[in-house]
């Protein structure tokens, strides 16, 4: 397993190294195309047979890595694939930090499949804190318990959350409660693999985010064995709408084991621009310096 682990890892990295191109250029479509096009090309030497439940879209607006398409060799283990090549594609227009390329990959049949829902409410953490989380309860609630879990007053909690007008109120009730909210215009994954992840500078994601980028993040969070609950939070009538044709519950709770079935994930993340957790793609006239890493469950086939 840990050559194909290194494999997945080549992939991200190709991904990133194609989008260093258009950093800063203004065109952040050319440089997703960039990063889709050398992950695609990656994942299909690789010996595995993978299916991409979250991609870029559907087929018809998405020619390449799209929901449902088959990818690897053919050989090897069946898994499902939710990617995204560039998370971050305004941070890369712009020339600012945190445009990563990151994939979370399980076994076939595990991955979530969040047909409609584009948008998701979610609270993450770290392994200390996984269950002192309940997506039902206030904010404030969820605040006095992770504080707790983490054995540091609230007053010394750092909240990520995307600067969005809708966390117009979140931020408010996070202030209220003496925690400190910790902005970024961008960086869902990130953001949640920061709250994860043990010794970083963010204790807890609160907010509402991509429901596909949710179950990327769930990859990480499971191999992390971190907290992660989530509930569909459709932001305009059109989603409400196809939820609605689809039947689905927008009271349900998703726990990580409804995002991953099973105990088996993997993930992987590279750096395009440096930013809090990953250092942007070097070229110093030689083979490109990537930082990277790679998270896999204890469990493994």
């Amino acid at each position: 397993m840990k050559d194909l682990l290194k494999a997945f890892q080549h992939a991200t990295e190709a991904g990133a190294l194609a989008a260093t191109d258009f950093i800063g250029k203004g065109d952040k479509e050319a440089g997703d195309k960039a990063a889709v096009d050398a992950l695609r090309l990656a994942l299909n030497a690789i010996d595995f047979q993978g299916k991409v439940i979250i991609g870029e879209g559907e087929k018809d607006s998405a020619p390449m890595l799209f929901n449902g398409e088959i990818v690897g060799t053919g050989n090897g283990p069946k898994l499902d694939i939710a990617v995204d090549p560039i998370e971050g594609t305004a941070l890369l227009a712009a020339d600012l930090p945190n445009a990563i390329c990151v994939m979370g990959l399980a076994p076939e049949g595990t991955l979530w499949d969040p047909g409609a829902s584009f948008f998701m409410q979610k609270i993450i953490v770290g392994k200390k804190a996984k269950h002192a989380i309940d997506i039902n309860k206030s904010v404030a609630e969820n605040l006095a318990t992770v504080a707790l879990a983490l054995d540091k007053p609230i007053t010394s909690l750092r909240v990520f959350v995307l600067d969005k007008p809708r966390h117009d109120q979140l931020k408010a009730e996070i202030n209220a409660a003496g925690a400190q909210t910790v902005l970024y215009p961008e960086g869902d994954v990130l953001g949640g693999l920061r709250a994860a992840l043990p010794n970083t500078d963010i204790d807890i994601m609160m907010g509402i985010g991509g429901t596909p980028e949710g179950v990327l993040t769930a990859c990480a969070v499971k191999a992390l064995e971190g907290g992660f609950m989530g509930k569909r939070a459709p932001q305009f009538k059109s989603e409400i709408a196809l939820l609605s044709a689809e039947n689905a519950n927008l009271e349900e709770i998703l726990t990580l084991d409804d995002l991953v079935k099973g105990p088996i994930a993997y993930f992987s993340a590279t750096g395009i621009t440096s930013g809090d957790l990953l250092k942007g793609v070097v070229k110093n006239g030689g083979a490109p310096v990537f930082d990277s890493f790679v998270l896999s469950t204890k469990s493994q086939p």
